[in-house]
This record gives structure tokens, C-alpha cells and sequence, in this order.
């Protein structure tokens, strides 16, 4: 039967389905793996970073009080009393007046709170230094704890492991933790018309593009794409497809059939397995109005339009947030997380009211200016707007369009 586009929901509540999904079991993982996953749980710190108080400078390890209101016209003078190295622990602390040479990251001896910088010191002998600036308490000195504290959480589940975040890891001595599982991804093509990289279209053909141009963009939101080839328009075949692409995946992107014609195909296909069920069959969105998005077996599931241009927005707007929520990022969907532009848009640009559009732009940089921002308008059948285009703006639903000189904030993707 004809099922024809239920009614259309909004981006907004599209989302909101695809938060729904759970996010997935934790592995335990080498650091190595770390970059740009998920925690599952605290990392607990077994000692406390740094160690001890440590040196952030070349200087003097000094009392504050000793050096309290030293300054150029009137310097402090300090006996130094020892010269320490980077790996050895103090042992004799300092006393009233006296003061110690430090290299960074050496340990500062009892008495000790300060470090001032070699750059305001001079000597006037073999052991008397001249301090010609003041230092408070703690001042250049990384303080014991600083960066965790013995049995508190350094890091806790949730975080998203970036370089900085290894490195605290790294300092703590983990090298495993739980991380939240990378998603596996099937990408199905279908359409009959639709023939490999390989070989050479007749005519009414095209190469598989959307494979490849998801394959990568999946990669690249941090999960693991598995190619399915290309799918007959045909219900058996891609039911059974379908079928296995779940049973061995966490989630399943099918390019095409979501289109007048044959988007009943892939609506049928869904609804011929177990567990499952539609939740939405088109969305408020410009390119991307017919994708569906079913479940089964608790798993996403959904029909991308064939049209690469709005594929590919489709993925940047849906698609890669969902991605990372099953990651456990529990910032996914923020479109603050999104690298934005400031621009001055350069003409007017129509929109229907009603749908979220999403308008190419090519960005011309000026001096003493904010960037002039151009529409680039074409088809959505053509890769020619995305090549062409630094990133995207949108222009909300309850919104006829936008006027030139606007101030508007550009996606960069």
C-alpha cells in the first residue's frame, strides 16, 4: 500500500526522538584509543598530581615574605643557599633570608611558597641574590593536588577525551580506562539505477556516492562504517538486507528510497521486521525532507534521501549529533559545540515558513570586516553547492527568509 509522507514533524522534535536512543555498554580501552571518546566512569586518582610543589619557572625558590614589596628601586637580598635539580627532593628547608636556585619542575624545599622568575633577579656575589620584584604565595609554583587530588575523580564519566584530558590520564598512570563503545554504522545504497565506483554509468545510471561521502562523515563523527553495497529496489532483497545490516550493527543509514516512488520500499521494508516501528517519515528540514527515521530492535534506523546535497545535510544536522549521543557525548546535540563564522550576508535569500532551511555558504574574507557571506544556491541532486560552499547557515521555520547586510552565524563544515 501507499503510505505517501505521515505528517512532517520538526527538526526540534526529530531530535528529540533520536535522544531517546540508549547510549551505548563501555570497553575497556588502551589510551591509546582515547581521542574523542567518552568516559564511562571516573577516573579516580590514586596519588595526588602533582606530587608535590613544583617549579613552574627558572628562578628562586623564595618565602613570600621574604620578597614582600621587593621591586626595582628597592630589591630584596637573599642568601642563596643551595642549587637543586630537577629530580631530587629538597632536604634541608630554607631559613629566614635565604633562598634556593630552581629549575621548572623542581620540587621546592620546606619553607618555600614562591618561585621568582631568574629574569628579576640579579647576583651581587657567589651567594647573595638580588630580588627586584615581590611574589605572592603560590605564585609560579604548580601546588600538590592542583591537578587531582588523591581519591577524588580526575576526570569524570561523560567527559570527552581530548589531548588534554589523555594527558592528565596519562600523569595518573591510566593506561586503561572504560570507554563508551564506538557505534558500527551500516550504509546501504539502494536503487536500481544506482552502479559502483567502478564501473562506467549508461545512461539513467550513477556511481555510488552517498557510500562513500556517509562512509567518511561517519568516521569522522568517531564510529565505524561498514559498506553493504548497493540495494535493489526490490521489498524481498531489501528486507533481508536490512535484516542483517541491523542484527550486526548499532545503527543503519540507507541512502535513497525515501523519495516519491520508492520510499514506500524502505517504510515497508521496516515495518516487515520484528520489533519494529516508523517514528517519522519526513521532517521539517530543507534539503532533507523525506528521511525517515524507524527502530528496530532498539536500534536507529534511517532512510536518507538520495540527493547528496541533502544526504549530506541531513548527516551534518541529524545524523553525526545521534552518532556521537550513542558515544555517551552528553553535549551531542548542543549547536553551540558547532564551529560558527560571524558574516555579513551578501544578498536577500527566500524561505518557505514552515521548515528549517539550511543555505550553503561561500565565505569572501575582507579586511577590517567580518566576512561577506554568499548563498550558494543549486540543486540538491548536485555535489556543485557543497563543493563550493565553507559551510551552512540556517534560517528558522517561523522566518520567510533573510535580508542582505544581516549578521548571520555560519557552520562551518
Amino acid at each position: 500500500m501507499s503510505h505517501g509522507f505521515f505528517t512532517i514533524i520538526s527538526r526540534a522534535r526529530f531530535e528529540a526522538l533520536l535522544r531517546e536512543f540508549p547510549i551505548l555498554e563501555a570497553e575497556q580501552c588502551d589510551l591509546a584509543e582515547a581521542d574523542g571518546r567518552v568516559l564511562a566512569q571516573d577516573l579516580v586518582a590514586g596519588h595526588d598530581w602533582p606530587l608535590l610543589d613544583r617549579s613552574c619557572m627558572d628562578g628562586f625558590a623564595v618565602s613570600a615574605r621574604n620578597v614582600f614589596g621587593a621591586s626595582e628601586s628597592n630589591p630584596a637580598y637573599l642568601e642563596c643557599t643551595a642549587t637543586l635539580s630537577i629530580d631530587t627532593v629538597p632536604e634541608t628547608p630554607l631559613g629566614p633570608g635565604e633562598c634556593a636556585r630552581i629549575p621548572t619542575g623542581g620540587l621546592l624545599p620546606a619553607g618555600a611558597d614562591a618561585v621568582v622568575m631568574i629574569e628579576h633577579t640579579g647576583e651581587m656575589d657567589g651567594t647573595t641574590i638580588e630580588v627586584r620584584k615581590s611574589a605572592a604565595p603560590g605564585e609560579n609554583v604548580m601546588q600538590r593536588g592542583e591537578d587531582a587530588s588523591q581519591g577524588q575523580p580526575a576526570l569524570s564519566a561523560g567527559t570527552v577525551m581530548r589531548p588534554q584530558e589523555i594527558g592528565l590520564a596519562a600523569a595518573l598512570g591510566f593506561q586503561e580506562m572504560a570507554l563508551v563503545r564506538r557505534p558500527r554504522v551500516a550504509i546501504l545504497s539502494t536503487g536500481d539505477e544506482v552502479v559502483g565506483v567502478r564501473q562506467t554509468p549508461r545512461p539513467g545510471q550513477v556511481r555510488d556516492v552517498n557510500s562513500h561521502t556517509l562512509a567518511a562523515l561517519v568516521s569522522r563523527a568517531g564510529a565505524i562504517p561498514h559498506h553493504y553495497g548497493v540495494v535493489p529496489d526490490e521489498l524481498e532483497s531489501l528486507t533481508q538486507s536490512l535484516a542483517k545490516a541491523v542484527a550486526d550493527n548499532d545503527a543503519v543509514l540507507l541512502s535513497g528510497g525515501s523519495s516519491i516512488g520508492v520510499r514506500d520500499l524502505t517504510v515497508q521494508a521496516l515495518e516487515a521486521l520484528d520489533d519494529s516501528a516508523v517514528l517519522a517519515h519526513g521532517v521539517a528540514l530543507s534539503p532533507g525532507k523525506p528521511t525517515i527515521l524507524g527502530r528496530v530492535s532498539g536500534k536507529p534506523v534511517l532512510g536518507l534521501p538520495g540527493q547528496v546535497t541533502s544526504a549530506l545535510v541531513v548527516m551534518h544536522v541529524l545524523v553525526l549529533p545521534l552518532l556521537r549521543h550513542l558515544q555517551g557525548d552528553p553535549d551531542a546535540f548542543d549547536p553551540g559545540r558547532r564551529p560558527m563564522v560571524r558574516a555579513e550576508l551578501a544578498r536577500n535569500v527566500a524561505s518557505k515558513a514552515g521548515r528549517e532551511d539550511y543555505v550553503r555558504i561561500r565565505l569572501e574574507q575582507r579586511q577590517d570586516a567580518p566576512p561577506l557571506a554568499h548563498p550558494v544556491l543549486g540543486k540538491s541532486g548536485l555535489l556543485r553547492t557543497m563543493l563550493k560552499a565553507h559551510g551552512l547557515t540556517a534560517i528558522p521555520a517561523d522566518a520567510e527568509g533573510l535580508d542582505q547586510g544581516r549578521m548571520i552565524d555560519v557552520w562551518i563544515v
